[in-house]
């Protein structure tokens, strides 16, 4: 993409927030109306519908603020005020509240509401691992305020998926099998790689993004006593170390996968547990947008995705 072209996504970007309450501690933009993906035109990109996460210290006043400013982008449960809203996010699927289907600048756009202290929760622990798995992959940070437990968080989401992948990997490998196998980590177990999402999806975002995965891996995989990295040869070589886990119920999760490393049939176990924690949180959520964004978006919101999927099947050699 061209500086100019650059520059003027970055404004229209400005502009989306705007329209938005401003106590925001995390905002990015994610999905192929952001990021080309393979099987895409450019054209079809500037009409796919633009996906949003916002990270607010405060659920209960920024839904507040925003019934006042955006009150027609809500479902009926607008009806029930900003607490009630802010409990359905915070006690229900995987802790944010989308609004879908909204018409802004000529643009549709989704965006979930996820308080900080939930979103740091799941980047350390992967409890859901909702957001955690979009962090997975190349996003467009739009703003992000200087909290330093969220940085931190973020930055070991990424170690994880790292460490995760390692176990799942044969000792000798490509940088786009490691991407691959990162990409795919959020989708093991989800429910709606099934029906409703092209099947080519990890591949599709991988293929036309490497340069945006090395820009957001290199410094972990050169930092990583795990692993040789040669990045002129795009090639890896893992030396897991078999550390022992330290004691504590509190472990983020890359600590608990050097434990498992031991296992010899870790790749299995990871796999496996993985995809528990996702097909939980993938099913629990999409109950959730049923109430969230209401019947009629729902429907058309579905329709879409099974378009989708039907074009990707049709584009695949028989």
């Amino acid at each position: 993409m061209s500086v100019p072209a650059l520059q003027n996504t970055a404004v229209f970007f400005r502009r989306i927030l705007s329209q938005f309450p401003q106590d925001i501690s995390l905002a990015f933009a994610y999905g192929s109306g952001v990021f080309k993906q393979q099987g895409t035109t450019q054209g079809q990109m500037g009409k796919n519908m633009l996906d949003f996460v916002f990270a607010v210290d405060d659920p209960v006043t920024w839904h507040t603020m925003n019934l006042m400013q955006n009150r027609k982008h809500y479902s009926f449960l607008k009806f029930l005020g900003p607490k009630q809203i802010s409990t359905i996010q915070n006690e229900h699927g995987a802790g944010v509240y989308y609004n879908t289907l909204v018409p802004i600048d000529g643009r549709l756009i989704k965006y979930g509401v996820i308080s900080t202290e939930t979103l740091i929760d799941d980047l350390r622990h992967w409890k859901t691992m909702y957001i955690a798995g979009r962090l997975h992959k190349p996003v467009r940070i739009l703003l992000q305020g200087d909290n330093g437990k969220l940085q931190a968080a973020l930055v070991g989401n990424l170690k994880s998926a790292v460490t995760a992948s390692f176990l799942m990997l044969p000792e000798s490998f490509s940088e786009e099998d490691l991407f691959l196998q990162i990409a795919g980590l959020s989708y093991c177990g989800d429910f709606r790689m099934i029906i409703g999402e092209d099947k080519s999806k990890v591949s599709n975002i991988v293929k036309d993004n490497m340069p945006q995965f090395r820009a957001l891996y290199t410094n972990i995989l050169q930092e990583c006593p795990q692993v040789v990295y040669k990045p002129q040869q795009g090639r890896l070589e893992q030396q897991i170390t078999r550390l022992v886990d330290p004691p504590g119920k509190n472990r983020d999760v890359e600590e608990i996968l050097l434990q498992v490393a031991q296992d010899p049939d870790c790749g299995a176990v990871v796999q496996q547990a993985i995809a528990s924690i996702v097909k939980i949180s993938s099913l629990t959520q999409s109950a959730k947008g049923i109430g969230t964004a209401g019947i009629l978006k729902t429907t058309s919101y579905s329709v879409k995705k099974l378009k989708k999927m039907w074009k990707s099947w049709r584009r695949k050699p028989s």
